[in-house]
């Protein structure tokens, strides 16, 4: 703007132009206004690019053109009008330079920008909790911003120059509710930028993770802008075009800038850096970003002809594809035991663990997140977060806890799952997610309409979800209830919902065996033979539970305990294909290391197949404690315990009397 005005010179009388003469703060340096102060200055920059440039689309003059950004100039209230005429301006353009070659038709790219706030980043070094800016916030403001640029005349919408992937998020949504209100149909773009060699976005996200966050708004062009020079973001660009399932595109600066803060790369020196990408194969849309001109834009443009653009991947199986600041993909991972199964961490669950509702009740989030680090270290791929407690405010703990776990990096890096018996809690946590997290849970239970609303709702957040098997009879204890529930679900979710399969997870209830009552005995084999019903019946889907339901009859005893669930969880896995579980990834013992004794046991009692299984238990789980408290007092474990099963029938009909 200021190179084409006049030398570096434009003032602030200019940017005041007649309309704000006499406004009441400084204006200089937003650049947006002047599409409605000096539209011709702006005009005549776009025909550049158009016709020097040879440019086939054109990003409006939009960047900051929201309600927030704005308030650094008090002009939140023209915040609609400056992007209608940003977009109007681009239009008026394009179509004139269309009208001179129609077979070259012109576009316009409303460019949304990120907004100079965070949703992700504290403001605030003493306090991690804090922000300057809301979830619900950003939507509206981008909302406003949508409807202007596409009032004014915008093909594309483009949301660029993604630091934070929970504002671009916002964004998404925002387009999103315009989109299913107007009935329209406009591609979307989206573009983040890399703050420097790490690969990584100012909020923390690999490429990889920032894709995965997004996918599930549908952008035709994704891509990389800004930041760093193209000569430094090769690598990057390497990864992001092995993952990208749509068009991929770059836009980079004309080099890092000088000392000045302008670019010394040469319309020449800027194409040649893009050679790699064009001769890779990696791009199907290229342009330029801070310090490119349109004789810039014209060398890219010429270099570029020869080579062949990216070729669309090949359409592959449906994975679950989750994120936190690192990418994580369900269907290929394997636990630190070897199995093909995720491990969701369950200790910052106030139902899984003493002490974090200790913790939380006592406002200690800084020792709340060594616990959540204490499980991502012990093998966890996901952290459950529960705070649902009737003494404990769950809206404001759940959104304490996100925003302080979104800060650290060693927590961070996985992707979470937000688990709460109410949907506002869960949404409240959900809102303060740059990933792409789980939420735990919907169900029937609350009945059809309401089902819709919800996963209608964690759909276009891009959430995966878990599904529980209850419905408006209850919860599901049998076999053929826990298919047929999961059934059903599956097909309002998939049918009418169109939600993508692949981001299911039911969670036929584990139940508690070995409770002593005969009803009970059953559940282990009800829950495995319905794994593999359900995988068969619902393609895609993953199957979960809380594993230490199944032996709260033996709490206190984690050997017993961990020896039932590692019998359970490796035919569940192996032979019923359950991907995922809710468990304490430090205790999980592998069934080798499952001592014989206790294995043969934990068969009978998981798979009803000797009705005195429990008692059997019970008997090992008395030893063992027996054996713990040996140890505590620093004695010797007594190996055998005279026990009324070795008495005579008689002895044993008194004792069971």
């Amino acid at each position: 703007i200021q190179n084409y005005s006049k030398r570096n010179k434009l003032e602030e009388e200019e940017y005041r132009g007649e309309k704000f003469k006499e406004w009441g703060c400084p204006v200089k340096g937003n650049n947006d206004m002047l599409s409605i102060t000096q539209p011709q200055i702006i005009q005549g920059i776009y025909r550049e690019y158009l016709e020097v440039g040879g440019s086939n689309m054109i990003g409006t003059n939009t960047f900051s053109s929201t309600t927030i950004a704005m308030a650094d100039y008090e002009m939140e209230d023209y915040a609609y009008e400056l992007n209608y005429e940003g977009a109007r301006l681009a239009r008026e353009v394009c179509d004139e330079v269309t009208g001179k070659d129609p077979t070259k038709p012109r576009f316009v790219v409303g460019a949304i920008g990120p907004t100079n706030r965070t949703g992700s980043i504290s403001p605030s070094v003493e306090d991690p909790s804090a922000r300057n800016v809301t979830f619900d916030e950003l939507v509206d403001t981008y909302f406003e911003q949508v409807v202007g640029l596409v009032d004014g005349g915008a093909d594309i919408l483009m949301v660029e120059t993604i630091f934070d992937t929970l504002n671009a998020k916002a964004a998404l949504y925002a387009i999103g509710e315009y989109l299913e209100f107007s009935g329209l149909d406009i591609p979307v773009f989206v573009s983040g930028t890399l703050v420097d060699q790490s690969g990584r976005t100012l909020s923390g996200q690999t490429g990889e993770a920032f894709y995965a966050s997004i996918r599930h708004a549908k952008p035709m062009c994704v891509g990389l802008n800004c930041a760093l020079g193209a000569e430094h973001m090769v690598p990057f660009v390497e990864r992001l075009a092995n993952c990208v399932e749509c068009f991929m595109h770059v836009y980079s600066n004309a080099g890092l800038p000088n000392a000045m803060g302008g670019y010394d790369e040469t319309p020449d020196d800027m194409a040649q850096n893009y050679k790699t990408f064009f001769e890779n194969g990696w791009l199907n849309m290229v342009g330029g970003c801070c310090g490119s001109t349109p004789p810039h834009i014209k060398a890219i443009r010429e270099l570029s002809a020869s080579y062949q653009p990216r070729k669309l991947p090949d359409v592959g199986r449906p994975k679950m594809w989750l994120s936190g600041l690192e990418d994580l993909v369900v269907d290929d991972v394997h636990n630190h035991l070897g199995y093909p199964f995720l491990n969701v961490g369950e200790r910052c669950n106030i139902a899984g663990s003493i002490r974090f509702k200790k913790l939380m009740m006592a406002g200690d989030y800084g020792k709340a997140m060594d616990i959540a680090k204490a499980q991502v270290e012990d093998g966890a791929h996901v952290i459950d977060i529960n705070v649902d407690d009737g003494m404990l405010d769950g809206l404001a703990a759940m959104q304490k806890f996100v925003k302080i776990a979104v800060t650290e990096p060693e927590i961070a890096k996985v992707p979470f799952m937000l688990d709460a018996s109410k949907f506002e809690i869960v949404m409240a946590g959900l809102k303060w997610c740059q990933g792409k997290p789980i939420v735990n849970s919907i169900s029937l239970k609350v009945g059809e309409e309401l089902f819709k609303e919800q996963a209608t709702l964690l759909k276009k957040h891009g959430a995966a979800v878990v599904v529980m098997a209850f419905d408006e009879e209850g919860q599901a204890a049998t076999e053929d209830e826990k298919v047929r529930i999961c059934k059903r679900s599956y097909d309002i979710l998939v049918n009418e919902v169109h939600f993508p399969p692949e981001d299911i997870i039911f969670d036929p209830n584990v139940l508690t065996i070995g409770t002593g009552m005969e009803e009970h005995s059953n559940y282990g084999v009800d829950f495995i033979r319905a794994c593999k019903t359900i995988k068969e019946q619902c393609p895609y889907v993953k199957i979960s539970g809380g594993i230490s339901n199944l032996s709260f009859g033996f709490r206190g005893v984690m050997k017993i305990r961990e020896s039932i669930h590692s019998v359970f969880l490796h035919h569940a896995i192996l032979e019923s294909g359950m991907d995922v579980g809710i468990v304490n990834a430090k205790e999980m013992l592998a069934l080798s290391e499952v001592e014989p004794e206790i294995k043969e046991a934990a068969d009978k009692l998981v798979f009803n197949t000797d009705p005195d299984a429990t008692d059997i238990m019970l008997e090992l789980t008395r030893k063992e404690k027996a054996a713990i408290e040996a140890r505590k007092k620093g004695g010797v474990v007594e190996v055998k315990e005279k026990s009324w099963r070795d008495e005579n029938a008689t002895k044993r009909l008194e004792h069971a009397l």
